[in-house]
């Protein structure tokens, strides 16, 4: 099982998430750790190589993604927690996930 880096502000932001969020993306991040995937995730080759986003759908509390990285050897890497807010994932959101998978560095 890989361990969990969570990067800049990450791991804070996941922990302001409601409940029953941080728990379905918890399972989520556990099945990647474990070499698995994510039940909903796409691809964002726009932050960098292996960037994944996780999709989850709260019927009360709308939409969240979380952005990890598990190409490296040494972990799997969250870079980016938060609640969407418009169809589009914003331009704000894309950039700091960018920045911080920049900010770790070529792992492999």
């Amino acid at each position: 099982m890989k361990p969990l880096k969570f990067v800049g502000s990450s791991l804070d932001d996941l922990r302001a998430m409601p409940a029953r969020v941080r728990h379905a993306l918890g399972i989520e991040l556990m099945t990647v750790q474990y070499g698995g995937t994510p039940d909903d995730f796409k691809p964002l080759r726009v932050i960098g190589a292996g960037a994944y986003e996780i999709r989850y759908r709260d019927a009360a509390n709308g939409a969240f993604r979380l952005v990890y990285v598990a190409r490296f050897a040494d972990a799997v890497y969250v870079l980016h927690a938060f609640q969407k807010k418009t169809q589009k994932t914003s331009k704000g959101d894309i950039e700091l996930a960018a920045r911080r998978y920049k900010s770790i560095g070529d792992q492999s």
